[in-house]
Protein backbone atom coordinates (compact mmCIF):
# COMPACT_ATOMS: atom_id res chain seq x y z
CA UNK A 1 0.00 0.00 0.00
CA UNK A 2 1.29 3.47 -0.90
CA UNK A 3 2.42 5.54 1.86
CA UNK A 4 0.33 8.85 2.28
CA UNK A 5 2.68 12.02 0.76
CA UNK A 6 2.17 15.24 2.44
CA UNK A 7 4.12 18.85 1.29
CA UNK A 8 5.05 21.17 3.80
CA UNK A 9 6.12 24.48 3.04
CA UNK A 10 8.70 26.66 5.64
CA UNK A 11 9.12 30.25 5.37
CA UNK A 12 11.76 32.70 5.69
CA UNK A 13 11.37 33.04 9.60
CA UNK A 14 10.84 29.77 10.21
CA UNK A 15 14.38 28.86 8.79
CA UNK A 16 15.75 31.86 9.90
CA UNK A 17 18.39 30.77 12.08
CA UNK A 18 20.76 27.33 12.79
CA UNK A 19 18.15 26.72 16.09
CA UNK A 20 14.92 27.01 13.87
CA UNK A 21 16.63 25.20 11.23
CA UNK A 22 16.37 22.33 13.70
CA UNK A 23 13.37 22.75 15.01
CA UNK A 24 11.98 22.45 11.44
CA UNK A 25 13.43 19.61 10.93
CA UNK A 26 11.90 18.07 14.17
CA UNK A 27 8.64 18.71 12.76
CA UNK A 28 9.54 16.93 9.09
CA UNK A 29 10.71 14.02 11.46
CA UNK A 30 7.40 13.49 13.12
CA UNK A 31 5.62 13.64 10.32
CA UNK A 32 7.88 11.03 8.44
CA UNK A 33 7.46 8.98 11.43
CA UNK A 34 3.69 9.20 11.17
CA UNK A 35 3.63 7.41 8.04
CA UNK A 36 4.22 9.90 5.63
CA UNK A 37 6.25 10.02 2.70
CA UNK A 38 7.50 13.86 2.87
CA UNK A 39 8.13 16.76 -0.05
CA UNK A 40 9.45 20.00 1.76
CA UNK A 41 9.80 23.57 0.18
CA UNK A 42 12.19 26.08 1.69
CA UNK A 43 12.15 29.77 1.47
CA UNK A 44 15.21 31.85 1.76
CA UNK A 45 16.45 32.40 5.46
CA UNK A 46 14.38 35.49 6.90
CA UNK A 47 16.06 38.85 5.12
CA UNK A 48 18.27 37.07 2.66
CA UNK A 49 16.24 38.21 -0.53
CA UNK A 50 16.72 41.75 0.53
CA UNK A 51 20.08 41.70 1.36
CA UNK A 52 20.70 40.17 -2.10
CA UNK A 53 18.30 42.69 -3.62
CA UNK A 54 20.23 45.02 -2.47
CA UNK A 55 23.81 44.09 -3.78
CA UNK A 56 22.17 44.04 -7.42
CA UNK A 57 20.93 47.21 -6.53
CA UNK A 58 24.24 48.72 -5.73
CA UNK A 59 25.53 48.00 -9.00
CA UNK A 60 22.78 48.80 -10.86
CA UNK A 61 19.28 50.53 -10.13
CA UNK A 62 17.31 47.83 -12.66
CA UNK A 63 19.44 45.08 -12.93
CA UNK A 64 19.41 42.50 -15.94
CA UNK A 65 16.51 39.98 -15.44
CA UNK A 66 18.14 36.90 -16.14
CA UNK A 67 21.07 37.74 -13.53
CA UNK A 68 18.86 38.93 -10.81
CA UNK A 69 16.96 35.30 -10.81
CA UNK A 70 20.55 33.92 -10.89
CA UNK A 71 21.23 35.73 -7.57
CA UNK A 72 18.11 35.50 -6.07
CA UNK A 73 17.72 31.56 -6.15
CA UNK A 74 20.57 31.81 -4.41
CA UNK A 75 18.95 32.59 -0.65
CA UNK A 76 16.88 28.95 -1.20
CA UNK A 77 19.32 26.63 -1.95
CA UNK A 78 21.44 27.60 1.16
CA UNK A 79 18.24 27.32 3.30
CA UNK A 80 17.86 23.88 1.31
CA UNK A 81 21.49 22.72 2.05
CA UNK A 82 21.35 23.31 5.57
CA UNK A 83 18.16 21.57 6.03
CA UNK A 84 19.48 18.40 4.73
CA UNK A 85 22.20 18.83 6.22
CA UNK A 86 20.16 18.69 9.88
CA UNK A 87 18.10 16.16 8.71
CA UNK A 88 21.51 13.98 8.10
CA UNK A 89 22.90 14.34 11.69
CA UNK A 90 19.75 13.31 13.22
CA UNK A 91 19.74 10.66 11.19
CA UNK A 92 17.59 10.62 8.14
CA UNK A 93 17.90 10.37 4.60
CA UNK A 94 17.35 13.62 3.15
CA UNK A 95 18.21 15.21 -1.00
CA UNK A 96 18.04 18.89 -1.92
CA UNK A 97 17.17 19.85 -5.04
CA UNK A 98 16.87 22.92 -7.05
CA UNK A 99 13.99 23.84 -8.73
CA UNK A 100 15.85 22.88 -12.20
CA UNK A 101 16.81 19.53 -10.07
CA UNK A 102 13.31 19.11 -9.50
CA UNK A 103 12.24 20.13 -13.19
CA UNK A 104 9.60 22.49 -11.96
CA UNK A 105 9.44 24.08 -15.33
CA UNK A 106 8.42 27.52 -16.22
CA UNK A 107 7.45 30.33 -18.87
CA UNK A 108 10.30 32.95 -19.20
CA UNK A 109 9.12 36.01 -17.29
CA UNK A 110 12.12 36.61 -15.83
CA UNK A 111 11.35 37.59 -11.76
CA UNK A 112 8.01 36.60 -12.14
CA UNK A 113 7.79 33.84 -13.63
CA UNK A 114 4.50 31.17 -14.20
CA UNK A 115 4.78 27.15 -13.03
CA UNK A 116 4.11 25.43 -17.00
CA UNK A 117 4.87 21.98 -15.94
CA UNK A 118 6.71 19.44 -13.27
CA UNK A 119 8.37 16.26 -14.10
CA UNK A 120 8.21 14.52 -10.98
CA UNK A 121 10.36 11.44 -12.09
CA UNK A 122 13.20 13.12 -9.78
CA UNK A 123 11.43 13.28 -6.79
CA UNK A 124 8.88 10.12 -6.95
CA UNK A 125 12.45 8.28 -7.13
CA UNK A 126 14.16 9.48 -4.00
CA UNK A 127 10.65 9.05 -2.30
CA UNK A 128 10.80 5.41 -3.42
CA UNK A 129 14.26 5.21 -1.80
CA UNK A 130 12.14 6.44 1.50
CA UNK A 131 14.27 9.53 1.49
CA UNK A 132 13.04 13.69 2.76
CA UNK A 133 12.75 15.24 -0.58
CA UNK A 134 14.02 19.22 0.05
CA UNK A 135 13.05 21.60 -2.89
CA UNK A 136 14.45 25.17 -3.06
CA UNK A 137 11.01 26.97 -3.23
CA UNK A 138 9.98 30.17 -5.45
CA UNK A 139 12.32 28.84 -8.32
CA UNK A 140 12.34 26.94 -11.58
CA UNK A 141 13.53 26.87 -15.02
CA UNK A 142 12.97 27.84 -18.63
CA UNK A 143 12.82 25.94 -21.91
CA UNK A 144 16.12 27.41 -22.17
CA UNK A 145 17.72 25.92 -18.87
CA UNK A 146 17.82 29.18 -18.18
CA UNK A 147 17.09 29.82 -14.03
CA UNK A 148 13.56 31.77 -13.30
CA UNK A 149 11.86 33.28 -9.91
CA UNK A 150 8.53 33.04 -9.44
CA UNK A 151 7.51 36.28 -7.77
CA UNK A 152 6.37 37.27 -4.55
CA UNK A 153 5.28 34.99 -2.57
CA UNK A 154 6.56 32.17 -5.23
CA UNK A 155 7.89 29.30 -2.22
CA UNK A 156 3.79 29.21 -1.40
CA UNK A 157 3.31 28.63 -4.88
CA UNK A 158 6.20 26.20 -5.72
CA UNK A 159 4.47 24.01 -2.55
CA UNK A 160 1.01 24.29 -3.57
CA UNK A 161 2.15 23.25 -7.51
CA UNK A 162 4.19 20.03 -5.87
CA UNK A 163 1.60 18.86 -4.23
CA UNK A 164 -1.06 19.17 -6.62
CA UNK A 165 1.59 17.59 -9.12
CA UNK A 166 2.92 14.67 -6.78
CA UNK A 167 -1.10 14.22 -5.54
CA UNK A 168 -0.53 15.11 -2.22
CA UNK A 169 -2.60 14.64 0.53
CA UNK A 170 -2.19 18.02 2.45
CA UNK A 171 -0.19 21.09 1.94
CA UNK A 172 1.23 22.14 4.88
CA UNK A 173 2.00 25.89 4.92
CA UNK A 174 4.02 26.93 8.21
CA UNK A 175 4.68 30.48 9.12
CA UNK A 176 4.53 32.49 12.14
CA UNK A 177 1.12 32.38 12.89
CA UNK A 178 -0.85 29.70 13.67
CA UNK A 179 -3.81 29.96 11.16
CA UNK A 180 -5.57 32.26 9.51
CA UNK A 181 -7.88 34.79 11.26
CA UNK A 182 -10.91 36.51 11.26
CA UNK A 183 -8.94 39.47 10.85
CA UNK A 184 -5.47 40.83 11.26
CA UNK A 185 -4.56 40.33 15.20
CA UNK A 186 -2.38 43.69 15.11
CA UNK A 187 -5.05 45.54 14.35
CA UNK A 188 -8.29 43.42 16.20
CA UNK A 189 -6.84 41.99 19.26
CA UNK A 190 -10.03 39.76 19.51
CA UNK A 191 -9.76 38.30 15.99
CA UNK A 192 -10.61 34.33 15.69
CA UNK A 193 -8.31 31.91 14.00
CA UNK A 194 -10.77 30.14 11.63
CA UNK A 195 -10.26 25.74 12.18
CA UNK A 196 -11.92 25.44 8.54
CA UNK A 197 -12.21 27.55 5.39
CA UNK A 198 -13.14 27.64 1.94
CA UNK A 199 -11.45 28.08 -1.39
CA UNK A 200 -13.92 31.03 -2.47
CA UNK A 201 -13.38 33.08 0.77
CA UNK A 202 -9.68 32.45 1.09
CA UNK A 203 -9.27 33.63 -2.09
CA UNK A 204 -11.40 37.00 -1.76
CA UNK A 205 -9.43 37.65 1.75
CA UNK A 206 -6.29 37.44 0.17
CA UNK A 207 -7.06 39.34 -2.90
CA UNK A 208 -8.28 41.76 -0.60
CA UNK A 209 -5.49 42.28 1.75
CA UNK A 210 -5.27 39.23 4.24
CA UNK A 211 -1.29 38.51 3.80
CA UNK A 212 -0.59 34.74 5.64
CA UNK A 213 -1.52 33.64 1.95
CA UNK A 214 -0.46 34.40 -1.45
CA UNK A 215 -2.97 34.92 -3.92
CA UNK A 216 -1.53 32.96 -6.83
CA UNK A 217 -0.86 30.31 -3.77
CA UNK A 218 -4.34 29.87 -3.32
CA UNK A 219 -5.97 30.37 -6.80
CA UNK A 220 -3.82 27.01 -7.40
CA UNK A 221 -4.91 25.28 -4.19
CA UNK A 222 -8.31 25.87 -5.35
CA UNK A 223 -8.25 24.80 -9.36
CA UNK A 224 -6.31 21.69 -8.70
CA UNK A 225 -8.37 20.79 -5.25
CA UNK A 226 -5.45 20.73 -3.32
CA UNK A 227 -6.48 21.29 0.49
CA UNK A 228 -4.22 23.66 2.28
CA UNK A 229 -3.19 23.71 5.98
CA UNK A 230 -2.05 26.91 7.59
CA UNK A 231 -0.19 26.28 10.33
CA UNK A 232 3.12 27.46 13.13
CA UNK A 233 6.35 26.49 12.94
CA UNK A 234 6.47 27.98 16.59
CA UNK A 235 3.60 26.33 18.33
CA UNK A 236 1.73 22.81 18.15
CA UNK A 237 -1.91 23.07 16.65
CA UNK A 238 -4.08 22.34 14.33
CA UNK A 239 -4.11 25.48 12.21
CA UNK A 240 -6.65 26.12 9.74
CA UNK A 241 -7.90 23.86 7.01
CA UNK A 242 -8.39 25.49 3.43
CA UNK A 243 -10.20 23.04 0.97
CA UNK A 244 -14.15 23.21 -1.09
CA UNK A 245 -15.48 25.14 -3.01
CA UNK A 246 -18.80 26.24 -0.76
CA UNK A 247 -18.72 28.67 1.36
CA UNK A 248 -18.93 27.95 5.47
CA UNK A 249 -19.90 31.30 6.89
CA UNK A 250 -22.48 34.32 6.47
CA UNK A 251 -19.13 36.48 7.24
CA UNK A 252 -15.89 34.64 7.30
CA UNK A 253 -13.59 37.13 8.04
CA UNK A 254 -12.61 40.69 7.33
CA UNK A 255 -9.62 42.11 5.50
CA UNK A 256 -7.43 45.32 5.18
CA UNK A 257 -5.79 47.26 2.46
CA UNK A 258 -3.58 50.27 3.69
CA UNK A 259 -1.55 51.99 1.70
CA UNK A 260 -4.06 52.75 -1.06
CA UNK A 261 -4.92 55.77 -3.18
CA UNK A 262 -8.07 57.10 -4.51
CA UNK A 263 -7.43 58.45 -7.97
CA UNK A 264 -10.12 60.88 -9.28
CA UNK A 265 -10.99 62.09 -12.94
CA UNK A 266 -14.14 63.07 -14.99
CA UNK A 267 -16.76 60.53 -15.81
CA UNK A 268 -16.10 60.78 -19.41
CA UNK A 269 -12.34 59.92 -18.69
CA UNK A 270 -12.90 56.68 -16.06
CA UNK A 271 -12.84 54.43 -18.80
CA UNK A 272 -9.13 55.45 -20.09
CA UNK A 273 -7.99 55.90 -16.95
CA UNK A 274 -8.78 52.31 -16.23
CA UNK A 275 -6.91 50.87 -19.62
CA UNK A 276 -3.87 53.25 -19.07
CA UNK A 277 -3.57 51.54 -15.81
CA UNK A 278 -3.74 47.89 -17.24
CA UNK A 279 -1.21 49.05 -19.61
CA UNK A 280 0.81 49.96 -16.90
CA UNK A 281 0.48 46.74 -15.14
CA UNK A 282 -1.24 48.24 -12.40
CA UNK A 283 -4.29 46.35 -10.40
CA UNK A 284 -7.28 48.70 -10.13
CA UNK A 285 -8.82 47.33 -6.86
CA UNK A 286 -11.82 49.04 -6.79
CA UNK A 287 -13.95 51.68 -8.77
CA UNK A 288 -16.00 54.50 -8.24
CA UNK A 289 -18.63 55.72 -10.59
CA UNK A 290 -21.21 58.17 -9.55
CA UNK A 291 -23.45 60.88 -11.16
CA UNK A 292 -20.98 63.94 -9.78
CA UNK A 293 -17.71 62.24 -9.73
CA UNK A 294 -15.41 59.05 -11.06
CA UNK A 295 -12.39 57.46 -9.28
CA UNK A 296 -9.93 54.14 -9.57
CA UNK A 297 -8.52 53.03 -6.24
CA UNK A 298 -4.73 51.06 -6.33
CA UNK A 299 -2.05 50.94 -4.51
CA UNK A 300 0.15 53.93 -3.48
CA UNK A 301 3.49 52.47 -4.69
CA UNK A 302 2.19 52.16 -8.19
CA UNK A 303 -0.17 55.66 -8.43
CA UNK A 304 2.97 57.58 -9.26
CA UNK A 305 3.63 56.08 -11.90
CA UNK A 306 -0.08 56.35 -13.14
CA UNK A 307 -0.15 59.98 -12.41
CA UNK A 308 3.33 60.75 -14.49
CA UNK A 309 1.10 59.26 -17.62
CA UNK A 310 -2.10 60.60 -16.84
CA UNK A 311 -1.41 63.85 -14.72
CA UNK A 312 -3.25 66.04 -17.01
CA UNK A 313 -6.88 64.89 -16.46
CA UNK A 314 -6.65 63.63 -12.32
CA UNK A 315 -8.93 65.81 -10.84
CA UNK A 316 -7.37 64.91 -7.33
CA UNK A 317 -6.10 62.01 -5.37
CA UNK A 318 -5.61 60.82 -1.76
CA UNK A 319 -4.61 58.17 0.86
CA UNK A 320 -7.57 55.64 1.47
CA UNK A 321 -7.68 52.46 3.10
CA UNK A 322 -9.90 49.21 2.39
CA UNK A 323 -11.65 47.07 4.20
CA UNK A 324 -13.25 44.27 3.21
CA UNK A 325 -15.65 42.18 4.58
CA UNK A 326 -16.01 38.80 3.26
CA UNK A 327 -18.81 35.64 3.55
CA UNK A 328 -21.87 34.08 1.37
CA UNK A 329 -23.85 36.74 2.86
CA UNK A 330 -22.04 40.34 2.71
CA UNK A 331 -24.88 41.53 0.09
CA UNK A 332 -27.61 41.91 3.62
CA UNK A 333 -24.88 43.75 5.16
CA UNK A 334 -24.51 46.80 3.17
CA UNK A 335 -27.12 49.10 5.07
CA UNK A 336 -26.18 47.53 8.38
CA UNK A 337 -22.44 48.15 7.89
CA UNK A 338 -23.38 52.17 6.84
CA UNK A 339 -25.14 52.69 9.79
CA UNK A 340 -22.98 50.59 12.41
CA UNK A 341 -19.99 53.17 11.14
CA UNK A 342 -21.78 55.86 10.87
CA UNK A 343 -22.61 55.72 14.73
CA UNK A 344 -19.21 55.04 15.26
CA UNK A 345 -17.99 58.40 13.55
CA UNK A 346 -16.56 56.86 10.16
CA UNK A 347 -17.04 57.73 7.28
CA UNK A 348 -17.48 55.44 3.86
CA UNK A 349 -16.50 57.07 1.06
CA UNK A 350 -17.53 54.37 -0.78
CA UNK A 351 -18.58 50.61 -1.33
CA UNK A 352 -17.91 47.86 -3.46
CA UNK A 353 -20.58 45.21 -3.67
CA UNK A 354 -19.14 41.79 -4.94
CA UNK A 355 -20.48 37.94 -5.06
CA UNK A 356 -19.06 37.05 -1.90
CA UNK A 357 -17.68 40.37 -0.65
CA UNK A 358 -17.78 43.99 0.54
CA UNK A 359 -15.51 46.47 0.25
CA UNK A 360 -15.48 49.36 1.95
CA UNK A 361 -13.25 53.01 1.13
CA UNK A 362 -12.60 54.93 4.31
CA UNK A 363 -9.60 57.32 5.69
CA UNK A 364 -6.82 55.45 6.63
CA UNK A 365 -6.53 56.60 10.14
CA UNK A 366 -10.10 55.42 10.60
CA UNK A 367 -10.18 52.18 9.01
CA UNK A 368 -8.47 49.89 12.15
CA UNK A 369 -11.35 51.80 14.48
CA UNK A 370 -13.88 50.03 11.74
CA UNK A 371 -12.70 46.98 11.41
CA UNK A 372 -13.25 46.53 15.05
CA UNK A 373 -16.48 47.67 14.92
CA UNK A 374 -17.55 45.48 12.03
CA UNK A 375 -15.89 42.56 13.43
CA UNK A 376 -17.22 42.97 17.05
CA UNK A 377 -21.12 43.49 15.18
CA UNK A 378 -20.41 40.71 12.90
CA UNK A 379 -17.94 37.94 14.17
CA UNK A 380 -17.66 38.30 17.94
CA UNK A 381 -20.66 38.82 18.88
CA UNK A 382 -22.14 36.28 16.51
CA UNK A 383 -25.32 38.85 15.79
CA UNK A 384 -25.17 38.40 12.32
CA UNK A 385 -28.90 38.02 11.82
CA UNK A 386 -29.95 40.87 14.13
CA UNK A 387 -27.93 42.93 12.34
CA UNK A 388 -28.38 41.74 8.32
CA UNK A 389 -32.28 42.87 9.63
CA UNK A 390 -31.60 46.13 11.02
CA UNK A 391 -33.07 49.13 8.81
CA UNK A 392 -30.88 52.14 9.29
CA UNK A 393 -32.40 55.53 8.13
CA UNK A 394 -30.22 58.52 7.24
CA UNK A 395 -31.27 62.15 7.30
Amino acid sequence: MKMPLIVQKFGGTSVGSIERIHSVAEKIIEAKNDGNQVVVVVSAMSGETNRLVDLANQIDCVPNARELDVLLTAGEQVSMALLAMTLHKLGYEATSMTGYQAKIHTDSNHNNAAITHIDTTPIEALLEQGQIVIVAGFQGVNHKGDITTLGRGGSDTSAVALAGALDAQECQIYTDVDGVYSCDPRVVKDSKRLPQLDFPSMEEMARCGAKVLHLPCVQFAWKHQVPLRVLSSFEKGEGTLISGEECLNDISGIAIQKDMVLIECALEELSSLISQAQLLGIEVCSVIEETERAAVVIKRDASTKLKLVFAEKIRNSEQVSLLTVVGSRTQDIVVSSHGLLSEGEVDVQHHLLQQQSLTLVVSPDQVDTAANILHKAYIVARETQGYLKKEVHFG
